[in-house]
């Protein structure tokens, strides 16, 4: 889902639970619907990811989400993403 939709239906009040997974040095979003395990994306419909748990959990509470889950168990903050060319 994109990032439109996604605060659609956090208004709607459709989101049951917000997880925010850490991969390798960045965190991503999936939001949790009566519909599945939904990944937050951008409009371009790459996966959104921040670089910082504080910065993923300011871009929640902005838009309205007091609380969720992290999952901290694939962090690896040394790890650098790969580099081509």
């Amino acid at each position: 889902m994109n990032i439109n939709i996604f605060r659609a239906l956090i208004e709607a009040g459709a989101i049951k639970r917000v997880n925010v997974i850490a991969e390798g040095d960045f965190f991503r979003i999936e939001a949790i619907t009566h519909t599945g395990i939904n990944p937050v994306h951008t409009l371009n419909g790459k996966l959104k990811t921040w670089t910082s748990l504080d910065a993923t959990a300011r871009w929640l509470h902005a838009l309205g989400i007091g609380n969720c889950q992290i999952d901290m168990s694939r962090w690896q903050p040394e790890q650098r993403g790969l580099r081509f060319g």
